[in-house]
């Protein structure tokens, strides 16, 4: 994960004072950082961003951050170009090692090929330094959940405006060679 510390939405948290222990945190933003989600996930606007989180030790050096994002925000409908309001609500599971950790590393056979299970659990991400950015990883999970083509309710397309092939219009540029022969 790409850890910034100008992102739109940032809670840092120090590596150093995570205990085994999960602590537990609640954050939500501020008009400022509303603006710069919606900007930032290119929708109209943003009225509510929240997060309530669980963060503690995993295994020996990581870190686990567990918990539930909710957003409300405004998009406008690709059919009808009208404002479309949706909830999000996405559970958030993120797990983070020192860059360099053996934990973070991908299982290989002797031919080079990686293993991959598509129903296993993801690598963990990995971090430089002593911080980790908790809002920037509930901002990402809320962007991933986010319609790119929202539509009103009942929102349909009219009739194709497309013309199909047989309804082409334009001239074959190959016609002129049909009634050409080869002597």
């Amino acid at each position: 994960m790409k850890q910034e510390s100008d992102s739109a939405f940032s809670y840092p948290v120090k590596v150093g004072h995570i205990s085994a222990n999960p602590v537990t945190v609640h954050l939500s933003a501020n008009a400022a950082e509303l603006r710069a989600l919606a900007t930032l996930w290119r929708v109209d606007g943003v009225t509510s961003f929240a997060a309530d989180l669980q963060i503690g030790r995993w295994k020996k050096d990581g870190v686990k951050i567990k918990g539930e994002v909710r957003a409300h925000i405004v998009q406008t409908c690709v059919v009808t170009l009208e404002p479309v309001e949706s909830d999000i609500q996405e559970l958030v599971e993120a797990i983070f090692v020192p860059e360099g950790s053996r934990l973070a590393r991908q299982a290989d056979i002797d031919g080079g090929e990686m293993i991959v299970d598509p129903d296993g659990p993801d690598l963990p991400d990995t971090f430089t330094g002593d911080m980790i950015d908790a809002g920037a990883v509930v901002s990402e999970h809320a962007a991933l959940a986010i319609d790119p083509y929202p539509r009103k309710p009942g929102a349909a397309f009219g009739d194709r405006i497309e013309s199909s092939a047989a309804q082409d219009e334009r001239p074959n540029p190959f016609a002129v060679l049909k009634d050409w022969k080869k002597d």
